[in-house]
C-alpha cells in the first residue's frame, strides 16, 4: 500500500513538473512551439520598363547618339617593295630589263566618325583618313556613300568628311567643359569591323596631354572600352550627348585595357569649324622657341618658385620679335592667364585667330613687363 502511494506522488509530482515547464517554454519561448522560422525580405514590386530605363539602362542615350556614328572604310593603292636582291647591281647586270616593277596592292583599313549636321558633314581622326584613296562610309541603317575629304588637321588628329547626303541623322553637342572624373560616358564605334558597338564606363580623368598622339593634346580619359576600330567614334554622356572623339588607347596587347583617350567636343568643335570654313586649321603663332622653367633655372634667374616658359630663341621678323620679346625672357600670363609651362603657352596663343593682340606679362632681368604682341598665324604642318 505504500509502494503505491509513493509511487502515485512521484507520477503526480513529474506532471506538474512537465505542467510548469510548458507553462514556462509558453510565456517565454512562444516560438518552439511554431515549428521551423519563415525566412523573411523585403522584395521590392516588380517596376514598369519606364522605372528600369530611368534607374539602370542607357539605352535612351543610344537611341538618339548610334543614328550619327558611322563606320569608315578606306583603301589605299600602295607599291610593295621588291625584294633588295633585284637592287643588286650583279643581277642586274645580266637581268636588266627583266626585272619586276615593284607591285602594287590595295589596302583596306577601317574607323569609326560622327555626321555633326545634317548637310553630312563627318567628324572623324585624321589618323583613319590619312593617304586614302577611297572612303565609304556605312550607315546606321545599313546604307553606304562615298565620301570626300574636307580637310584635315594632323595637330589635333581631326579630320572632316563629306557626304552627299539631304537630312542626315545628326549628333548633339555636349558641354565637355563641365565633365567631372566619375561622369558616366558611353563610346559608340566599330571595333574590330564587327560594326556599331557600344561600351560603357566613366571619365577617369580631363586635361590629359604629353601622351605623344598629337601636337595639341588635351585628352579625356575613359574606361570605357575603344579598341582598334573605334577611332574617330562617338564619346557620349548619359543623356546621349557629344562630348568626345575617341582617338586612342593605351595598350601592351593591342586590345582595351581600361585607357583610352577622346579628343573633347569643345577642342573638335573649333578645329571642325575652321576646316569647313577656311579648309584648314588656323592657330595663333607667335614665332618663339620655349622650354619648361625646371627649379635649377629658375633659381639661375632669381626666382622663388620655378613656373612660366622660358624663351629659348626668337624668330626674326616674326610677331615675337616685333613685338619685343628677348631670348631669356620667362612669359608667366597670357591675357591675364597663367602660363605653368611650355605647353601651356603653345596652347595658350594657338586657341587664338591670328592677328589677335595679347597682352603677355614677362619677367626680364627680375623685373615685370607687359608686352602687346599681335599673333600671326601658325604654319601648317609638311
Amino acid at each position: 500500500m505504500r509502494l503505491r502511494a509513493l509511487a502515485s506522488f512521484a507520477t503526480e509530482a513529474i506532471t506538474a513538473g512537465l505542467a510548469f515547464a510548458f507553462i514556462l517554454l509558453l510565456l517565454f519561448k512562444p516560438e518552439t512551439f511554431e515549428g521551423r522560422p519563415s525566412v523573411e525580405f523585403i522584395e521590392a514590386p516588380s517596376p514598369l520598363r519606364a522605372n528600369i530605363t530611368a534607374m539602370a539602362s542607357y539605352a535612351n542615350a543610344v537611341d538618339i547618339a548610334a543614328p550619327a556614328v558611322v563606320n569608315i572604310y578606306t583603301r589605299k593603292l600602295v607599291s610593295q617593295r621588291n625584294n633588295p636582291f633585284f637592287n643588286d647591281p650583279f643581277f642586274r647586270r645580266f637581268f636588266g630589263d627583266k626585272i619586276p616593277a615593284p607591285q602594287k596592292r590595295l589596302e583596306n583599313s577601317l574607323g569609326s566618325g560622327v555626321i555633326v549636321n545634317k548637310q553630312g558633314f563627318i567628324l572623324t581622326n585624321n589618323h583613319v583618313i590619312s593617304d586614302a584613296d577611297e572612303i565609304e562610309v556605312a550607315l546606321y541603317d545599313g546604307r553606304s556613300i562615298a565620301a570626300t575629304i574636307v580637310g584635315a588637321d594632323p595637330e589635333s588628329d581631326l579630320a572632316v568628311l563629306k557626304i552627299d547626303l539631304n537630312n542626315a541623322p545628326s549628333i548633339i553637342f555636349g558641354q565637355s567643359e563641365t565633365l567631372r572624373v566619375g561622369d558616366v560616358v558611353l563610346a559608340i564605334g566599330n571595333p574590330f569591323g564587327v560594326g556599331q558597338t557600344v561600351t560603357s564606363g566613366i571619365v577617369s580623368a580631363t586635361g590629359r596631354s604629353r601622351l605623344g598622339l598629337s601636337t595639341f593634346e588635351n585628352f579625356i580619359q575613359t574606361d570605357a572600352a575603344i579598341n582598334p576600330g573605334n577611332s574617330g567614334g562617338a564619346l557620349v554622356n548619359s543623356l546621349g550627348q557629344l562630348i568626345g572623339i575617341n582617338t586612342a588607347i593605351f595598350s601592351r596587347s593591342g586590345g582595351s585595357q581600361g585607357i583610352g583617350f577622346a579628343i573633347p567636343v569643345s577642342l573638335a568643335k573649333g578645329v571642325m569649324k575652321q576646316i569647313i570654313e577656311h579648309g584648314r586649321a588656323l592657330r595663333g603663332w607667335l614665332g618663339v622657341e620655349v622650354q619648361d622653367l625646371n627649379p635649377t633655372l629658375a633659381e639661375s634667374f632669381g626666382l622663388i618658385e620655378a613656373g612660366g616658359a622660358l624663351v629659348a630663341a626668337v624668330q626674326q621678323k616674326g610677331p615675337a620679335a616685333v613685338a619685343g620679346l628677348h631670348p631669356g625672357d620667362i612669359i608667366t600670363l597670357v591675357n591675364g592667364n597663367t602660363i605653368n609651362s611650355s605647353r601651356s603657352l603653345m596652347n595658350a596663343i594657338a586657341n587664338n585667330a591670328p592677328g589677335t593682340t595679347l597682352t603677355l606679362e614677362v619677367i626680364r632681368n627680375e623685373k615685370q613687363l607687359l608686352i602687346q604682341a599681335i599673333i600671326g598665324e601658325r604654319p601648317q604642318p609638311q
